[in-house]
C-alpha cells in the first residue's frame, strides 16, 4: 500500500518534539544554563578564543545540531537537550558579545530582548494561535519554539547581569532570589490558577540567572564570591550530570509525548 507525500509529512508532523515538564525537564534545563553561563567562559578567558570567536564555533555547532533537530519527527532527548545546551551558551554570548564588545549598557540589552521575546510571542500566537510547547508539532511551531527560548536565555542573562549588578547581593543571594521568584510563580499557578503557559514562559526565564548564579558561584575565585571550581570543573560536573540525566531518559521515556496530536491544537 502506497503512501502519498502529503499523508507522509502529515504523519511525521503529529509527534510532539519538546518533553513533557517532568522535574527532570527542569533539572536539566538549569544545568544547561549553568554550562552556557560557565563554558561561554571557559572558551572565551581560558582557551583565549574571544567572545568573538567564541560566538563564531559555537554557532556553527548549534546551526549543526538544529538541523538535525528539525529533521527528526519526534523528540529524541540527546538531541534535543544538545540543543538547549548549545542555546544556553549562544544566549549568553550575544549578550556578552552586546555589552562587552559593542557597549551597549545591560539595561538597554534587557529592554531588546523583552522586545524581542514579545514580538517572537506576538507572531507565534498570531500564526498558531497558541504559545503551548505541548504543540510543537510542525515545523513553523518549532521554529517558532526555539526563537522564543533563544531570546529567554539571551534576556535571562541580561536582566540576570542587571540585577547582579545594580543589587551587588553576590552569587548565592541572587541564586536565592531567583529560585524564590520561580517558587512564587509554581504557587501562583497551582494555588491560584496562573495560566500554565504564562506560567511555564515566566519559569523558562527565571531559570537563566537562576542558573548563571549558581554557575558563577561554582566557577568564580572565593576572593570574588564564589567556591573556586573554575569554569574547567564547573562545566564537567554538569555536562556530566545533563549526559547521565540523558541517557536515563532516553532508557526510561520517562519523559516522552506518546499520544497523537491533532495539528490544529
Amino acid at each position: 500500500m502506497q503512501t502519498n507525500k502529503h499523508e507522509t509529512v502529515l504523519s511525521q508532523d503529529l509527534f510532539n518534539k519538546v518533553p513533557q515538564l517532568t522535574i527532570f525537564f527542569w533539572i536539566i534545563k538549569i544545568l544547561a544554563t549553568t554550562v552556557g553561563e560557565t563554558a561561554a567562559d571557559f572558551l572565551d578567558s581560558n582557551l583565549d578564543l574571544g567572545l568573538t570567536n567564541t560566538t563564531f564555533v559555537m554557532s556553527i555547532l548549534l546551526i549543526a545540531v538544529l538541523y538535525y533537530q528539525f529533521r527528526l519527527n519526534k523528540y529524541v532527548p540527546v538531541v534535543y537537550w544538545s540543543v538547549v545546551v548549545l542555546i544556553s551558551i549562544i544566549g549568553t554570548l550575544i549578550t556578552d558579545n552586546l555589552v562587552d564588545n559593542m557597549g551597549v549598557s545591560l539595561v538597554t540589552t534587557t529592554v531588546i530582548f523583552t522586545l524581542a521575546l514579545a514580538a517572537t510571542f506576538a507572531a507565534w500566537y498570531a500564526s498558531e494561535k497558541s504559545l503551548s510547547i505541548h504543540s510543537i508539532i510542525t515545523s513553523r511551531r518549532e521554529a517558532f519554539y526555539w526563537l522564543a527560548i533563544l531570546f529567554t536565555f539571551a534576556l535571562g542573562t541580561a536582566a540576570g547581569d542587571l540585577v547582579a549588578e545594580s543589587i551587588d547581593l553576590g552569587y548565592w543571594k541572587s541564586a536565592l532570589i531567583f529560585a524564590g521568584l520561580i517558587a512564587v510563580v509554581t504557587v501562583a499557578h497551582v494555588r491560584f490558577k496562573l495560566n500554565a503557559v504564562l506560567a511555564f514562559w515566566i519559569a523558562y526565564i527565571l531559570t537563566r540567572p537562576l542558573g548563571a548564579s549558581l554557575g558563577d558561584y561554582l566557577s568564580q575565585p572565593r576572593e570574588d564570591g564564589g567556591l573556586g571550581l573554575g569554569t574547567v570543573v564547573t562545566s564537567a560536573i554538569f555536562l556530566v550530570t545533563i549526559l547521565s540525566l540523558v541517557i536515563y531518559l532516553t532508557k526510561s521515556r520517562k519523559d516522552e509525548n506518546s499520544a497523537v496530536n491533532p495539528v490544529g491544537k
